[in-house]
């Protein structure tokens, strides 16, 4: 008996159609797993620091366009990442790293950062999208909120770090990204909003200690920050949680 949709007595168009999705379904992952290593490679065991991982599979390298004329290609196998200050705990592939020297700037664990790009971001007028107060006149702290300019900023440990001179302001997301703190050698450093707890009489910090504040990373022009700066800070701050005492790092029980 014929069964409408049969091309022989064995198969049929349900069958074909499922086999053409399969086919479909392999192409899509082995075309996503392609596009997922085409930033991030090579990496370098962390371990032996002798074997290079290249991935599989690597898509071919494509050049982007960016605004203001620049160009990306990627993959870069001839990139190189920054060295980090660790050492493995072992001598297996995989061993956890623990951080070398001073732990708060060796940019491993709570310290780690990305290498971007060493610019501002900016706005399509082209000024930069985070600027201090003091430059952009045209916004101001809320009537019902707390301008923490002025008030001390305390470390975790309870002394003062410093006085905040400033705030910086995202124009793009209309909200505030950094304290601008000066310290006592009259140096200013940033702070990021999520590290501050903002109260009426004074700023406190718990991830830092107030001796700590002498190196947080220093900005190359004292009125904008790079994105690769944004992302020193954020992670000297970062790995203050975990490395500013050592008991931080120790368990909890």
């Amino acid at each position: 008996m014929q069964t409408i949709g049969n091309i022989t007595g064995y198969v049929d168009l349900a069958q074909l159609l499922l086999y053409a999705f399969w086919v479909f379904f392999a192409g899509l992952i082995y075309y996503l797993v392609q596009e997922n290593h085409r930033e991030g490679y090579p990496m370098e065991s962390g371990s032996s620091g002798r074997a290079v991982v290249k991935g599989f599979p690597i898509p071919e390298a494509k050049t982007f366009l960016l605004e203001g004329g620049k160009s990306v290609t990627v993959p870069d196998l001839t990139r190189k990442e920054p060295l980090v200050r660790a050492a493995a705990t072992g001598s297996t592939s995989g061993s956890p790293i623990e951080p070398s020297g001073d732990a708060m700037t060796s940019g491993v664990g709570a310290g780690a950062y990305a290498s971007r790009e060493d610019v501002p971001e900016r706005s399509h007028a082209g000024l930069p999208l985070l600027r201090p107060l003091r430059l952009a006149s045209d916004y101001t702290v809320a009537v019902q909120d707390v301008d923490p300019r002025g008030l001390p900023v305390m470390g975790g440990d309870g002394k003062q770090g410093g006085t905040v001179k400033d705030i910086w302001i995202d124009s793009a997301e209309m909200m505030f990204r950094y304290l601008e703190v000066e310290i006592s050698s009259g140096r200013t450093v940033l702070l990021p909003i999520p590290f501050a707890l903002i109260r009426r009489n004074q700023v406190e910090v718990h991830a830092l200690y107030a001796r700590h504040f002498a190196a947080v990373p220093a900005l190359r022009n004292p009125d904008q920050v790079t994105k690769l700066e944004e992302d020193k800070i954020s992670a000297y701050y970062g790995g203050g949680t975990l490395y500013a005492d050592v008991t931080r790092s120790e368990p909890l029980i």
